[in-house]
This record gives C-alpha cells, sequence and structure tokens, in this order.
C-alpha cells in the first residue's frame, strides 16, 4: 500500500510539473511568428524585393511540412529526444540567420531559406512533444489544456519582442540570437521533466475539480502575463534601463510562478495521509483510463457446449475479420490514411488553411503594412497579435468545452465565428482609416488564436488519440501552403506590382492601395472558410451530443462512487 501510495504522489507531481515545463516551451516556441520584427533587416542588407522576402517567409513556414517527421516520430521516440531534435535545430537555423543580420557571414538566397526551414521545422518538434504528452496525460481536460498551451505560444511573440525591446532596443540582431538560444536552453530543463505519465486520467469527480483549479490557477497567471505585457506596449517605447530590467525581472517570476502546482499537489498528497487514500480504495494511484466515448456491447449468454463453442469461436473469427475491415467511424482512431479518406477530414483540412493562412499573411508582412500606413515600428503590432491571438486561444479552449459538457454544441461552431470575425477584421484594415491597423491587429490575432486552439482538440475527436501525432501535423501542412498562396503569391505579387524600385535593387510602396486588393480576397476566402465550418458543425452534431453523454455519465458515475 505504501509503495502505491508513492506512486501516486510521484505520478501527480510528475504530470503537473511536466505540465509546467510544456507551458515553458510553448512560451519560447512561438519564435515562427516573429519574422516581422527582423524582416526589414533582411531585406535590406540581402537588396530583396518584396516577393523574394514573402518567399523567405514561405521557406520559414515550409519548415512545418516536415513536421511529418515530428508526428511519425512521437510514437517512436520518448519525449526528451522529440525536445533535443527541436531545440538544436532552433539553435542552427536561427544561429544562421544572426551571422547574416550581424554581417559576420554572408549567405546566399537560397541558403538563406535552408535554414528558415530548419528554424521553422524546429519549433514542429517542440509543439509535437508537448501537445501529444499532455493530451495523453490530460484526456478529461483536452479544450482547456489545448487552450493554455497554444495560449502560450500565442504570447510566446509578445515575450520575446517586448524583451528584446526592454534589453536591446529592438536591435534585429540580438533579438535572433535570443531566437538562437533561449529555446534550446528551455527545451534541456523540460527534457529532464516532461514525459507521459500512467494512470494519469483523473480518477475520480474531486481529482477532477482539482484538475479543473490546477488549470484555472495557470490560465489565471497567463491572463496576468498577457495584461502586463499589453500595459508595457502601451505605456510608450521611451523607458529607462532600470524600468526596462525590472519589468524583465517581473515577467520572469510571472512564468516561474505555475511552478507552484507542483509543489503544492506533492505536499497535498502527504497531508492527506494513507487513510485517505485506502477510503478511495487506492484511486488515486490505479485510475483507469477512460475512452472518450463510452461503448456498451450487449452480451449474450450462450450455452457452453462442444458444439456451440465451435460456431461461437467461427462466429468471433468471422466478426474480427468483418471489424479489421470495417473503416472506423467518426469518433474512433483513425490512421492517417484512413483520415484522409473522409470527407470531414479534408473540410476540416480546407477551412483550417483559409483560416489560418490568411492570418499569416498578415503575420509575415506586417513590417511592410506598417511601413506601408507611415508606422515606423511595428513592434506594437506585432505583440497585439500575439497578446490577442493568447485571448482567442483562452477562451475559444475553456469556452468550447464548457458547451459541449453543457449543450453539446460541436466545437468547429468556434472555427465559424472566428472565419466571419476575422473577415469583418480584413475589411477593416482596407479601409485603412485612422486606428484601423490596430483593430485589424486585435481581430486577427484574437481569431487566428481561437482557430489554432479549436482544431487541435477537434482533430482528436474526430479522429482519435492513437495516431493524433501524424494526423495533427498532416494538418498543420496548412501552414507552409497557406504562407504560400496567400503570403509569397497574393500579397507578394500584388505588393511588387504596386510598388516601385529601389537603388539597392530591391523595392518600396507606400500608401493603403499597396494591400488593400490582398485584403479584400482574403476577406472574401474566410467568408468561404466559415461556410465549411458551418457544415463541419452541422455533420459532427451527432458526436459531440456522444461526448456530451459520456462527459456526463462519467460524471455521475464519479459522483455515485463516492
Amino acid at each position: 500500500m505504501a509503495q502505491r501510495q508513492s506512486r501516486s504522489r510521484a505520478a501527480t507531481t510528475l504530470k503537473w510539473l511536466g505540465f509546467v515545463m510544456a507551458v515553458w516551451v510553448q512560451a519560447i516556441s512561438g519564435n515562427n511568428y516573429t519574422f516581422s520584427n527582423y524582416s526589414d533587416a533582411i531585406k535590406s542588407i540581402m537588396g530583396l524585393t518584396q516577393l523574394e522576402l514573402n518567399n523567405l517567409s514561405v521557406a520559414k513556414d515550409v519548415g512545418k511540412a516536415f513536421g511529418l517527421l515530428a508526428g511519425f516520430s512521437s510514437d517512436r521516440l520518448p519525449t526528451w529526444t522529440i525536445l533535443m531534435i527541436g531545440g538544436v535545430e532552433g539553435l542552427i537555423g536561427y544561429g544562421a540567420q544572426w551571422l547574416v543580420v550581424s554581417e559576420k557571414i554572408t549567405l546566399s538566397y537560397w541558403q538563406m531559406c535552408i535554414f528558415l526551414c530548419m528554424g521553422g521545422n524546429s519549433t514542429t518538434w517542440m509543439n509535437t512533444a508537448v501537445l501529444v504528452t499532455c493530451i495523453r496525460n490530460f484526456r478529461r481536460n483536452r479544450g482547456p489544456v489545448s487552450g493554455i498551451l497554444k495560449g502560450y505560444v500565442g504570447l510566446s511573440t509578445a515575450i520575446f519582442t517586448d524583451v528584446c525591446t526592454a534589453l536591446f532596443s529592438d536591435s534585429s540582431a540580438s533579438f535572433l540570437l535570443m531566437l538562437s538560444v533561449v529555446p534550446l536552453a528551455v527545451c534541456l530543463i523540460a527534457a529532464v521533466f516532461l514525459s507521459e505519465v500512467p494512470s494519469a486520467v483523473a480518477a475520480n469527480e474531486e481529482e477532477a475539480k482539482e484538475e479543473s483549479r490546477y488549470f484555472m490557477a495557470i490560465n489565471s497567471v497567463a491572463f496576468v502575463i498577457a495584461i502586463y505585457l499589453l500595459a508595457y506596449d502601451l505605456s510608450g517605447s521611451s523607458h529607462g534601463h532600470l524600468f526596462s530590467y525590472i519589468f524583465v525581472g517581473i515577467l520572469l517570476a510571472l512564468l516561474a510562478s505555475p511552478l507552484l502546482i507542483p509543489l503544492y499537489a506533492f505536499l497535498k498528497s502527504f497531508s492527506k495521509g494513507p487513510d485517505v487514500e485506502e477510503a478511495n480504495g487506492g484511486s488515486t494511484g490505479g485510475s483507469i483510463e477512460v475512452p472518450l466515448l463510452i461503448q456498451q456491447p450487449e452480451q449474450v449468454m450462450i450455452p457452453e457446449t462442444t458444439e456451440t463453442t465451435t460456431e461461437l469461436a467461427a462466429t468471433n473469427g468471422a466478426t474480427e475479420a468483418e471489424l479489421e475491415k470495417r473503416r472506423p467511424v467518426i469518433g474512433e482512431d483513425h490512421t492517417i490514411f484512413e483520415a484522409m479518406r473522409t470527407y470531414d477530414f479534408w473540410i476540416l483540412f480546407v477551412s483550417f488553411l483559409f483560416g489560418v493562412g490568411t492570418g499569416l499573411a498578415v503575420q509575415n508582412n506586417m513590417g511592410q503594412i506598417g511601413s506601408a500606413l507611415g508606422y515606423d515600428d511595428v513592434s506594437i503590432f506585432v505583440s497585439l497579435i500575439s497578446i490577442w491571438g493568447f485571448f482567442g486561444r483562452i477562451i475559444s479552449g475553456w469556452g468550447s468545452e464548457y458547451l459541449i459538457k453543457k449543450k453539446g454544441s460541436p466545437r468547429p461552431l468556434w472555427n465559424a465565428a472566428s472565419q466571419v470575425l476575422m473577415s469583418v477584421g480584413f475589411i477593416v484594415m482596407a479601409l485603412a482609416v485612422p486606428g484601423s491597423l490596430y483593430i485589424g491587429s486585435i481581430i486577427v490575432g484574437l481569431c487566428y488564436g481561437v482557430r489554432l486552439a479549436i482544431t487541435v482538440p477537434t482533430a482528436s475527436e474526430l479522429f482519435g488519440l492513437k495516431y493524433y501525432g501524424l494526423v495533427y501535423n498532416v494538418l498543420i501542412l496548412n501552414l507552409p501552403l497557406g504562407s504560400f498562396l496567400f503570403s509569397g503569391l497574393l500579397a507578394g505579387l500584388i505588393y511588387d506590382a504596386e510598388a516601385t524600385s529601389t537603388p539597392d535593387g530591391g523595392d518600396t510602396c507606400s500608401g493603403a492601395h499597396c494591400y488593400r486588393i490582398v485584403f479584400i480576397i482574403m476577406s472574401v476566402t474566410c467568408l468561404v472558410g466559415f461556410c465549411l465550418d458551418i457544415y463541419l458543425s452541422v455533420k459532427t452534431k451527432g458526436l459531440y451530443a456522444k461526448i456530451q453523454a459520456s462527459k456526463n455519465a462519467k460524471t455521475e458515475s464519479s459522483d455515485s462512487s463516492q
């Protein structure tokens, strides 16, 4: 009994310590969205046109296409190995860019593409390690887990941007050095503590409520960090050295504060004592993994004779053969090839493409969008997209989970709402009225965050958890594809058509006309995505009704057992 209690305490503590490590990894893994902070330096040093610069941004997003490697590896390699691959690859990819921007070396255009691709790919290893491990450790809270982790990814860009502004006065070279070194250091720490914990599912309703309280605490910290970063951004750009150092110190303390949760969980497990755990039947250490949808097959009692046993064996053999041939239905585990044979997968894929592709186009081109509208410094807009992306992730993660439990509302409805709102945001940016870039940045960030946070648990609910790592990485092929279509081609070609040449071989464009057509086309695209999301919501309404019934059945079962 004592040994089982010891394992129980260790499992609970490790599960939450691992989640805090995952939060840290996500807080530094949004470096792929920071391109606008140093894109002007690359464009100037290498003498690029806007189309060439946008194709570089596509190269960084193409790196995510190779996230399939991380997906294949998620069931074959331990978490720490996947994390270290991501950390080392990021060091090489962003390190080479730092050497170029600091003018220590010179690289050709295609060499630069390769290193940008490596930098982009590094985050797929980190994200895969974190998401797959944490969703398996917290199966009953996929929405909050996804929302929190993706929320910290959203804050990552603002964290890097504001820390660099505070310490290095917006130096592009210093910024790239941070992107090279900091993720590797965090991955080294996380590799020690983040792993899949056996028997990680909450055993009873009391533990489930305790999990919710812990998630709420981490959520609250994230909200405080977001407001803190927003306040710093709105306070202006002229801060003294002492103020900047204090700002960074408080920010690091806030990021470290979730460590109190695994410490509290560890101390609380000792304060319970052996009698409490025995009263629970030792359930904390021996929790049974419950599937998302409870299935209760009918049982028929047959008199046991030699003849009936033979017939039963033959029938069972035929049934097993039929089950092997039968394709899984939505809600069951799908291999990637089985998922790709369904309409639901491609509806989710295309709607995801329209949402993230258009959002990436704004993020990748923000440096030039701001310049065209007369802004010398676009870091405030980069931070706004990041911070409001966090709010979108957190609100949609918790809100969608609540509505599933209470009303059985299909999660894709949140994607549909985000598409409509993003369409409005693009129209506002196309009008180019005073303040429109601030409003547009907030709307794009919010909706982009919703899309990323909602698609993660939706994919696991539609196609199961068994092959989730690979399914997830196939879905995020939309990031490089969307970047190529909307940023590399649409925005790049239209900008160059409106621009004038510069003496160094590049080009520049000033005025609202530079991106107006781009914004209008992307607004229409989002409306098409809205229609797809509504269709998917209607199609999966029955599945989410079953998920709601399953969640309620688990709650009632836990209540009756206490």
